[in-house]
């Protein structure tokens, strides 16, 4: 499917989160909400990412919902997050459903020049014990989505990864959930 881009809908999301309940975006028209497709339960940049997010929590506006959504089983996902104790939703993609129709790409190139971009976040992600617990090329390759979408239910912006390294700044994540996104 194609990519998601500034002004479109929101992507219409039901998935099972590892809270045990059932995320639906259609019921989030009012909030703000911030939604990364991030990459599989141990992949050690998106548990590095996780961290990051979860350290700046309280710089985050309460009234905006941040959603994770990542390549895996829901009991997989939930057994890797317990680390981060996220105060956020964290849904599993068990199908890669939701990936394939918002656009999320896959590129082995890509993976590898995230990889060489961020050696000192791959160092300090494996001293904190991430580790990738699979040796699938295709998890391995995706490459992650940022979107920030209004109260309207419309995307502000959709930012495609150049690679497994390039994320949306979280400055940027939170200066849009306080309002201050120019």
């Amino acid at each position: 499917m194609s990519m998601i881009s500034t002004g479109d809908k929101a992507p219409q999301i039901v998935l099972p989160a590892i809270d045990g309940s059932t995320f639906d975006m259609g019921a989030m028209k009012g909030k703000k909400v911030i939604l990364t497709f991030f990459r599989f339960s141990s992949c050690p940049l998106c548990n590095m990412r996780i961290r990051r997010i979860v350290k700046r929590w309280g710089e985050f506006s309460t009234d905006t919902v941040m959603v994770g959504v990542f390549d895996a089983k829901v009991g997989e996902l939930k057994k890797r997050m317990k680390k981060h104790d996220v105060p956020f939703a964290i849904l599993a993609d068990e199908t890669y459903e939701q990936f394939e129709k918002n656009g999320v790409k896959k590129s082995f190139f890509k993976f590898m020049l995230g990889a060489l971009k961020s050696p000192l976040t791959l160092f300090q992600a494996t001293l904190r014990g991430y580790v990738p617990m699979t040796l699938s090329l295709s998890k391995f390759s995706t490459i992650p989505v940022d979107m920030l979408i209004d109260e309207t239910g419309t995307v502000v912006e959709a930012h495609y990864c150049k690679d497994t390294a390039d994320h949306m700044s979280i400055d940027k994540m939170v200066a849009f959930s306080n309002g201050h996104l120019a």
